[in-house]
């Protein structure tokens, strides 16, 4: 049996429930050909993978031409799914502590079966009910908030680098204390303590519950660039504003969809979609069955990344605040020239064998980081609903003597509250550096 208080005074309690969910969960995950998917097909003529209800997503392919990356041009499959969907957390204060109300989520592509999503997650697709299945539990809080307090609200882009130009509206709304809003079977209230320790945890916060976090409009803590953030780091808000500016003002991006069948350096098994040398991901199909989600049953196609990814800011004291070392990132799948990124974002696997030159800047400094000088280091998942078995290695390591103050035009240090300000704005931080915020930000509330 769960229990009915669905509140924790510790963090050990929360763990108990959730591995109970784990146990009793039933689930299954099953990959398929791509060409035995139920409900899908490749197009004859382009190869574009479809649903046959012309919803959903698609899997393309596109063509990009840049002087912005390691690889100035390549192309790929990417996921294509223009609507945009709904990720919401709601806020309530409990005796004058703050709570948030998360779910315990089933997604195929989790390595470890649940984890903990915000309040709704769901595409324009589920929650307009184009599988004809249940209703999204408390979305009518998001759609119509009248009576709430909307304390964050912005369109944030996904993963450039698999999704072409896809965007989901990140939302926090608190109720008013007034306002009894009971959990559901498998939803529960935890403090911002309590998330800091999930988050020091692998694979039990997911992906878009750390993006939607980061908007927590709160004022950061005082070494970490707030209140006050535009006057409180190396560089000004308007001098950060116009450095991404400069980066994206020569339209140094050329980017196309092509059909599917038409990406060079990957085959189209029948079973998968792959790259030649086994680098970067394969196209896979998987067929899902679930306890607890608005369809029980449903077939799709996944991205499977080659292997886990590193995720990781440089940091170091300047003018008595921690700045974090940001890339001015060019994706495959970007709605802009660049978004502000992490220091590294890679799969380490991809440069095997590669020359030097052709490796992530700084990606060596980071991992070879004397245990002594890393922050956090923890594993957490991507997006369960459209990767299978995602993972990125999330750290925050301080710099050594060798990484300079003036680290070439695509980087430059800002404190965690000056990048923090900058995501209440589209198309400006990208996910991966949206989730290493909310790591930075409630791991340090946990400690403190």
């Amino acid at each position: 049996m769960f229990p009915t208080v669905f509140r924790f005074r510790q963090t050990s309690e929360f763990l108990d429930w959730f591995a109970e969910r784990n146990r009793t969960h039933r689930h299954r995950v099953t990959p398929v050909p791509l060409d035995a998917l139920d409900g899908w097909a490749s197009d004859p003529e382009t190869g574009n993978l479809r649903h046959r209800t012309g919803k959903f997503f698609t899997v393309e392919g596109v063509e990009i031409i840049t002087g912005r990356r390691e690889t100035r041009c390549w192309t790929q499959p990417i996921i294509v799914q223009p609507e945009a969907g709904i990720l919401g957390v709601l806020v309530k204060d409990f005796d004058g502590v703050r709570h948030f109300l998360l779910q315990a989520k089933m997604e195929p592509g989790n390595i470890n079966v649940l984890q903990m999503s915000p309040t709704v997650q769901a595409t324009r697709s589920n929650f307009t009910r184009v599988h004809q299945g249940g209703a999204v539990p408390y979305l009518e809080y998001f759609l119509a908030p009248p009576r709430r307090r909307v304390l964050f609200d912005a369109l944030q882009s996904e993963q450039g680098s698999w999704f072409h130009s896809k965007r989901n509206r990140n939302m926090i709304v608190e109720l008013p204390p007034d306002e009894d809003v009971p959990p559901r079977e498998g939803f529960c209230w935890l403090t911002l303590e309590q998330i800091g320790d999930l988050l020091a945890l692998d694979n039990i916060v997911n992906m878009d519950t750390r993006t939607v976090l980061s908007g927590l409009p709160e004022p950061w803590p005082d070494d970490l660039g707030g209140p006050g953030a535009e006057d409180r780091g190396r560089h000004s808000m308007t001098e950060l504003l116009s450095w991404f500016t400069d980066v994206k003002a020569p339209q140094d991006l050329h980017r196309r969809r092509i059909p599917l069948a038409e990406v060079k350096g990957w085959t189209h098994t029948g079973d998968r979609f792959v790259h030649e040398e086994g680098r970067y991901f394969s196209v896979i199909g998987v067929d899902v069955e679930a306890d607890g989600r608005e369809v029980a049953r449903w077939s799709q196609p996944m991205l499977a990344p080659a292997g886990r990814g590193v995720i990781a800011f440089l940091t170091r004291w300047i003018d008595g605040r921690r700045h974090v070392l940001v890339n001015a990132r060019t994706e495959a799948g970007s709605r802009d020239i660049a978004e502000m990124a992490p220091t590294v974002q890679c799969c380490p696997a991809n440069y095997d064998g590669r020359p030097e030159e052709e490796r992530p800047r700084f990606l060596d400094t980071v991992l070879s980081a004397d245990p002594s000088r890393i922050l956090f280091d923890v594993v957490h998942s991507e997006e369960g609903g459209r990767f299978h078995h995602a993972e990125n290695r999330y750290l925050a390591v301080e710099a050594d003597d060798g990484v300079p103050l003036d680290a070439g035009e695509d980087h430059i240090w800002m404190t965690p509250g000056q990048l923090g300000s900058l995501l209440r704005y589209s198309n400006h931080v990208n996910v991966e550096a949206r989730n290493l915020l909310t790591c930075l930000r409630f791991l340090r509330q946990r400690d403190r």
